[in-house]
């Protein structure tokens, strides 16, 4: 068979697999929208909190009105006690609570630093640290306009009181996220995992496919049906983590700061050990539906392994030799250093030859499986 025929029937067995057709261009297409969309708002706002106002001064009231003025919170309900706060919390009425303790006022007068208590809703990082950043920024600024009273009773005037009433000022200037949101945070190295899981799936489903009768791919040389189906596989995955890294990341705003020869670059080698491990799968797989099920239950560690969610100085070195050993790994630390961070292509040079490496292993492994499989035929 020559190889323009080849290439001809292996098109003609993906478009012709709905499976296939499913995962690969609808699984992609799907996942660019779905994952997105419940952060699409980048941030949470008006999260729903209860108050338990212990000391009820005038100044305690007030306090109430700057938190509930803010952005991320929202006052939907009072509690008589921290344990009706505690109640309202368990079973779901709020997100978070606000402890304004007893004498609040006086210890502002007297110049001490009463303490406000506050929790939240910790499952949900995003919520707790929205609650808290709401709750912390009402206290400051009651906590400044205080001290800037005290100041100018003491014959302060009132331009050096703005000034002096903190020795310490904070200027934040986000570097790499700069809206400090869900998207630009995660979604480009969730994209990655995406691209390698769905193209882990489609090959293996196609290998899978195959076990059950005598067709083609026995007739032909290991090396040149694995070279064909790895240079369409890889072919359609370029336009693929085009839409990705071009549509995509437009439509939610996310930084694009990589070249498009360094992304090229980049994705060759990282295609390539996904479309080997699909094939390994496709051989090793009893069944068709055990691929999906066995890359769906991989993609959790996978991602907490990668070392944008947790550090990698807090995961044991034996777990990350291990994912190291699959090219989402080096694949998400190069694209978020080159694209999220604007490093150069020197930067990478390591993880661009363990993604090389991986080609080299997971390629030899995928040849003497798969010569295996066809020689079960002969």
């Amino acid at each position: 068979m020559t190889l323009f025929k080849l290439i001809k029937v292996e098109l003609h067995a993906i478009f012709t697999n709905p499976a296939i057709i499913l995962t690969v261009f609808g699984g992609v297409i799907f996942y660019s929208f779905l994952y997105p969309l419940p952060y699409s708002q980048q941030t949470p706002q008006e999260q729903s909190i209860t108050v338990v106002n212990l000391d009820k001064s005038l100044t305690s009231y007030q306090l109430e009105r700057m938190v509930d003025a803010t952005p991320q919170v929202k006052i939907v309900t009072h509690a008589n006690s921290i344990e009706q706060a505690k109640q309202q919390f368990f079973t779901g009425q709020v997100r978070g609570i606000l402890v304004i303790p007893t004498n609040f006022y006086r210890d502002l007068l007297l110049g001490k630093s009463p303490t406000l208590s506050y929790a939240g809703d910790a499952s949900y990082f995003l919520v707790y640290g929205t609650i808290a950043e709401g709750l912390s920024q009402a206290g400051g600024t009651l906590a400044a306009k205080a001290k800037v009273t005290q100041l100018l009773s003491n014959g302060v005037p009132l331009s050096q009181a703005q000034q002096q009433y903190s020795q310490v000022k904070v200027n934040l200037k986000p570097t790499f996220n700069p809206t400090i949101g869900y998207i630009n945070y995660v979604v480009p190295a969730v994209f990655v995992l995406i691209l390698q899981q769905t193209l882990i799936i489609g090959l293996g489903l196609m290998g899978c496919s195959e076990k059950s009768e005598f067709g083609y791919w026995v007739q032909q040389s290991t090396f040149k049906i694995l070279a064909t189906r790895t240079l369409i596989f890889v072919s359609i995955y370029y336009l693929m983590s085009g839409y990705y890294f071009g549509f995509s990341f437009d439509f939610y705003g996310i930084n694009k700061l990589a070249s498009p020869l360094i992304l090229i670059a980049l994705l060759a080698p990282f295609l390539l050990t996904s479309s080997f491990i699909g094939i390994c799968l496709g051989v090793l797989m009893p069944r068709k539906e055990w691929v999906t099920v066995f890359v769906l239950f991989s993609s959790m560690p996978l991602v907490f392994s990668a070392g944008f969610i947790w550090p990698l100085e807090s995961v044991p070195l034996p777990l990350i030799w291990l994912t190291n050993l699959f090219p989402c790994t080096p694949a998400i630390q190069s694209f978020l250093s080159i694209n999220q961070m604007g490093a150069g292509f020197s930067q990478i040079t390591t993880q661009w030859q363990l993604l090389w490496l991986q080609v080299l292993i997971w390629g030899i492994i995928a040849f003497i499986l798969y010569r295996r499989k066809q020689s079960q035929f002969i």
